[in-house]
């Protein structure tokens, strides 16, 4: 049964002859076609898009590359036997082109590749538009769904908020969407990662000086506090923040003012504040590295982000957003995956977390080669290479059993009956397991 014509649409771009008698019978069959030149193309959303390749578009291939990224839907490109053969065009339609066809036309072909095509784009539709995803929490996963719904309690109030994860979790993200859903969402939002400044720089980053305050002060500079007046200020790594400056954050939280490096005059600051850390800090006030009070300044409202390794379905749906995110930064096409490179993800811990997947991603869209993005693009272990490094569930039953019967004759190697009985097990299946790993 055909789809209704409204889902089934398909732009022809810099139509020729051929293509123009080809139309109707594609309308014939359900399609809602319609034609345009190259640089209005992206004026046209559509499910499929056939382009006439010629040689113009490869002296300026920047223009068909970004039609290609941006229309997020499946290309196919015409080209004449003779264009087939222009230098490098093998390789560039290889590249961005789902499939290509030859003049003159294949009727039925061109009909299989155009069905083949929008069953792609319909699977590549599932995936989130980078611009619709750039500032927003992806996932699906009761983690996820649990944390937007938490902050959208969180953000409306002006209460500190201390976010708490892992390395990779996305800690600076929910700071911004907290600010993003804040009455202050229209304020500036000012980070500040306070493991990443040297600690003789972190007062003046934090609080501006004055001119002439310290050596090489030669004009006065307006701290990150109170660069984030009428906003907010995100202070990241909050648990690496050195003690003497603990005490005068705890001082502004108080009393709302600030004093700049070699000033005197208190300067009135509006914030809300929002610190994120990875760090235990109820073990750092035991060890004497944070303080107490301050702790429960910023400690009012408290959010967790969750690892990548709990987000259980969203492993995927964010591979998928990192493809299409850096596939504009590496100038290649958004890559999928291969089915090994997807059961290498589920099996690799993710001990760096989003991060660590998206840095594996932007890696694997440089090195790949084919169509897809495989395992050893990823630095991943192949199913293959895995299987034979993990073994199976049998060669694990396997060496444990060895493994007991090892441990348990070192002790009791003088008394059998004692050792089956310590596993649990008769004398004669004892004997048997010792002849079935050849022990003894």
């Amino acid at each position: 049964m055909l789809e209704p014509a409204s889902n089934r649409r398909l732009l022809v771009v810099d139509p020729c002859d051929d293509c123009h008698r080809l139309l109707p019978g594609l309308r014939d069959v359900g399609w809602d076609v319609h034609s345009c030149t190259l640089a209005s193309a992206l004026e046209h959303p559509c499910d499929v898009g056939l382009l006439r390749l010629q040689a113009s578009h490869m002296q300026h291939p920047d223009a068909v590359k970004d039609l290609i990224s941006r229309s997020n839907t499946e290309w196919i490109a015409v080209l004449s036997p003779q264009e087939l053969r222009m230098q490098n065009v093998g390789d560039f339609v290889c590249e961005w082109f789902f499939d290509f066809h030859t003049l003159p036309f294949d009727i039925s072909r061109v009909q299989v590749t155009i069905g083949r095509a929008f069953g792609m784009a319909r699977l590549r539709g599932k995936v989130v538009h980078v611009d619709e995803a750039e500032h927003e929490l992806l996932g699906d996963s009761r983690p996820i769904r649990e944390l937007r719904k938490l902050l959208s309690k969180l953000a409306p109030t002006e209460s500190p908020v201390l976010i708490r994860g892992e390395s990779g979790t996305g800690k600076e993200l929910v700071a911004r969407t907290l600010h993003r859903q804040s009455q202050r969402h229209d304020k500036p939002f000012v980070p500040i990662n306070c493991g990443a400044i040297p600690e003789h720089l972190i007062q003046s980053e934090l609080f501006g000086h004055e001119k002439g305050a310290f050596t090489g002060a030669h004009q006065r500079k307006i701290g990150r506090i109170e660069a984030a007046n009428s906003g907010t200020l995100f202070l990241d790594e909050i648990g690496d923040l050195p003690l003497e400056l603990q005490a005068n954050l705890l001082r502004f939280l108080q009393e709302k003012h600030i004093e700049r490096v070699g000033g005197s005059q208190p300067i009135a600051v509006d914030v809300r504040v929002l610190a994120a850390t990875h760090v235990d800090l109820e073990n750092a006030i035991a060890h004497g590295r944070f303080r107490e009070d301050l702790y429960y300044r910023l400690n009012v409202l408290q959010v967790i982000t969750a690892p990548l390794r709990d987000r259980h379905g969203d492993l995927s749906l964010l591979a998928n957003h990192f493809a299409h995110f850096y596939s504009l930064e590496t100038g290649r096409r958004p890559r999928s995956f291969s089915e090994d490179a997807l059961v290498a993800m589920g099996k690799h811990d993710w001990p760096g977390n989003v991060r660590e997947l998206a840095n594996r991603v932007r890696r694997g869209l440089v090195l790949a080669e084919g169509r897809q993005i495989e395992a050893q693009d990823l630095g991943l272990l192949s199913q293959h290479a895995f299987v034979s490094t993990m073994g199976t569930l049998e060669d694990y039953k396997h060496r444990a059993e060895r493994q007991a019967l090892c441990d348990v004759l070192n002790r009791h190697s003088d008394n059998l009956s004692i050792a089956a009985k310590v596993l649990g097990v008769s004398r004669p299946t004892f004997y048997r397991l010792l002849h079935k790993h050849q022990i003894r």
